[in-house]
C-alpha cells in the first residue's frame, strides 16, 4: 500500500529550525511491528500516525525506537497537516491519544495546543544524574516521565555535553535542563534529552514544556512564558499554564510531501 506523508518543522518559522515530524494519514492503524519500522525508518525524533474518527482523529506518536504517549511538536505538526492539506477549512481539530483528548486551535500562522500540565516533585540531586551532565545542578525535580534539573545560567546549559550511556544507565525517560534566559524577551531556556528512547537530544519538545510551565510558574509567580529551546536547530515555544493543563502554542513550515510504500 502508499500512504501520504508530510514533513513539517515544528516550533519554528522557517525550515531547517525548529524540530521535524513525519506525519503519515492513514485509513487505520497498522500493526505495531510497521508503525515502528516506518518510524525507524524515518529516523526522526517523531513519527505520528493520523486516523480519521468522527470527525475528529485518533493520533499515535513513535521516535524510531518506541511509542511515547504525548509529543508536543509532532501535534503541532499534525494540526497543520489536518488544518492546512487535509481539510483546509477547519480551524479546530481534536487528537484522541494515550494522553487524552488534545484540542488544537489555529491563531493565525500558529497554533494553540491544550495539553496535560505535568507537575514535578523536587528531590535531592541525584549524584549519577549531576555526573552525567558535568555541571553543577541547582536544583533537580522529577515526575514519572522526566527529571528536571536547574542550571546556573544559560552560558552553562548550552555548554552541557552529557555522558549518553550514563543517562540510559540511569534509566529515566526524559532529562530536561534548564535556565533563565539571558535574553529579556524570553522568560527560560531549556534542553532535552531522551537517549532511552532512542533521541539523543531532541530539537524542540512541546511535553517537555507542560512540566516546565508549573515549574517556572512557581519560580516566576507568573502563568504565561515565552520559551526557548535552546538546542543546535533552536524553537520558540509559547507557554500558558491554565491549571492542571497547559497550553503551548508555536508554528510549523512544511519541508516534504510526497508517498511511502509499505
Amino acid at each position: 500500500m502508499r500512504a501520504p506523508i508530510f514533513q513539517v518543522d515544528a516550533f519554528t518559522t522557517r525550515r531547517f529550525a525548529g524540530n521535524p515530524a513525519a506525519i503519515i494519514p492513514l485509513p487505520s492503524f497498522l500493526p505495531d511491528e510497521i508503525l515502528q519500522a516506518i518510524a525507524a525508518e524515518n529516523n526522526l525524533a517523531e513519527t505520528a500516525y493520523l486516523v480519521p474518527s468522527n470527525g475528529e482523529y485518533n493520533l499515535r506518536w513513535f521516535t524510531p525506537g518506541t511509542e511515547v504517549p504525548l509529543c508536543g511538536h509532532a501535534t503541532l505538526a499534525s494540526a497543520a497537516v489536518v488544518m492546512e492539506r487535509l481539510e483546509p477549512a477547519r480551524t479546530q481539530v481534536v487528537f484522541h491519544s494515550a494522553s487524552g483528548p488534545l484540542t488544537v486551535t489555529r491563531n493565525g500562522n500558529g497554533y494553540i495546543m491544550d495539553f496535560p500540565t505535568r507537575p514535578s516533585s523536587p528531590i535531592p540531586t541525584p549524584p549519577a544524574l549531576a555526573q552525567a551532565f558535568g555541571a553543577t545542578l541547582v536544583e533537580v525535580t522529577e515526575n514519572d516521565f522526566n527529571y528536571l534539573a536547574l542550571l546556573p545560567d544559560e552560558k552553562t546549559l548550552r555548554s552541557v555535553a552529557p555522558d549518553m550511556p550514563a543517562l540510559i544507565r540511569i534509566g529515566k525517560p526524559g532529562f530536561i535542563i534548564t535556565a533563565a534566559s539571558d535574553d529579556p524577551k524570553i522568560d527560560f531556556v531549556s534542553r532535552y534529552f531522551a537517549p532511552v528512547k532512542g533521541i539523543p537530544e531532541d530539537p524542540v519538545t512541546g511535553s517537555a514544556h507542560c512540566m516546565l510551565a508549573p515549574y517556572w510558574a512557581k519560580r516566576l509567580g507568573k502563568t504565561d512564558f515565552t520559551a526557548f529551546q535552546a538546542s543546535p536547530r533552536g524553537g520558540k515555544v509559547l507557554c500558558r499554564l491554565r491549571g492542571d493543563r497547559t497550553e503551548l502554542e508555536g508554528e510549523c513550515v512544511f519541508y516534504l510531501e510526497g508517498e511511502v510504500e509499505i
